[in-house]
């Protein structure tokens, strides 16, 4: 599966009283993910508002397997493991450059909704078949 890919430094404000990221900051960091990898297929927020619609999440899953610190150099790889009528499934892997060690996984549901009634919506085929256009490339 085809994985979308960056990289990026913890900064002091991802930080919490414990001295490591704060476990919001990681949907934060997955809803970016997301939104770039969506951006990168031409499908950003403002392509699928033109459509109609917007994504919404049903559901999030973090699994946090090491702290990450402030400073440390971590790469974010998020793909679309699932795309059905209304529904995507969406996976995330946060590593630490400096050992290779994983972070933490995560997962959402994403639900496409009209955008005017926030109701459940076909996700167009035109943004089905660009995420499977990027899968193949």
């Amino acid at each position: 599966m085809k994985t979308f890919i960056y990289s990026f430094t913890v900064t002091k404000d991802a930080i919490d009283f414990n001295g490591h990221v704060h476990n919001v900051t990681y949907l934060s960091w997955m809803i970016e993910a997301a939104t770039k990898h969506s951006e990168s297929v031409g499908f950003g927020y403002e392509k699928c508002l033109e459509l109609g619609g917007t994504w919404v999440a049903k559901s999030h899953n973090i699994e946090y397997k090491k702290p990450a610190l402030e400073g440390d150099e971590l790469q974010m790889e998020t793909w679309v493991e699932e795309i059905g009528k209304i529904m995507s499934v969406r996976r995330y892997v946060i590593t630490r450059m400096s050992d290779g060690s994983t972070v933490c996984e995560g997962k959402t549901e994403w639900v496409f909704v009209d955008s005017k009634k926030m109701r459940p919506m076909k996700i167009p085929a035109v943004i089905v078949e660009g995420f499977e256009k990027a899968q193949a490339d």
